[in-house]
């Protein structure tokens, strides 16, 4: 997810303008101006990548994020905040049985829907049937298998025994839906922020 930096504006400018600044006043060639504001712009765009997907590469970062305001989601009070992300959608960090996942949050679906791949990465046992339950997605109806997660968290939100459908169909996308919603005491959209209020919140640290 691309971090929101509108925040911080102001800081990055700044961090742009001195330095340039002070190699304008040593009369540096333009051409070497240009050369190392785009070196520097390559450098701090990957740098925001590595801070914008840092559950992949190390949970410290996590820490350096939360510093710069860029952290799409948040524990606040007895709330968890999540960031509108670049594509209109709120998207959540996860964690299924210990395995952590990116699930998009949809009110529109009845019940919370993992990939096969999730699943066996869970190690969720999966109620096979002759009669599969069909399940009506943006593209069409599938069918889908029934199972179980034994503890989903967001944030401060732990949500026990919670039932779930499994299908290749929904390739490498896991959804939350309203089983999981209607669990919490409250949720509700304030402009760009989705705000989820537990029950009781947990002390997962």
């Amino acid at each position: 997810m691309i971090p929101d930096v509108g925040a911080n504006a102001l800081l990055y400018l700044l961090l742009l303008v001195l330095p340039l600044s002070a190699l304008i006043g040593r009369r540096v060639p333009l051409v070497r101006i240009v050369g190392m504001v785009l070196g520097w712009g390559a450098i701090f765009g990957i740098g925001l990548l590595v801070l914008s997907e840092r559950e992949r590469f190390d949970p410290y970062l996590s820490r350096i994020a939360s510093a710069l305001n860029l952290d799409d989601q948040t524990v606040s009070g007895k709330e968890v905040h999540i960031r509108m992300a670049p594509d209109g959608h709120f998207w959540a960090r996860v964690s299924v049985d210990g395995v952590q996942r990116r699930m998009l949050i949809d009110s529109g679906a009845t019940i919370t829907a993992v990939s096969s791949t999730t699943a066996d990465a869970a190690g969720l046992k999966v109620r096979k049937s002759m009669f599969p339950m069909i399940v009506q997605t943006a593209n069409g109806a599938i069918s889908a298998e029934v199972s179980e997660v034994q503890q989903l968290t967001l944030g401060d939100i732990a949500a026990r025994n919670l039932p779930v459908v499994v299908s290749p169909a929904f390739g490498n996308t896991d959804v939350l839906g309203m089983n999981f919603l209607s669990r919490l005491k409250s949720w509700r959209v304030e402009g760009r922020t989705l705000i989820l209020t537990p029950h009781h919140p947990q002390d997962l640290t």
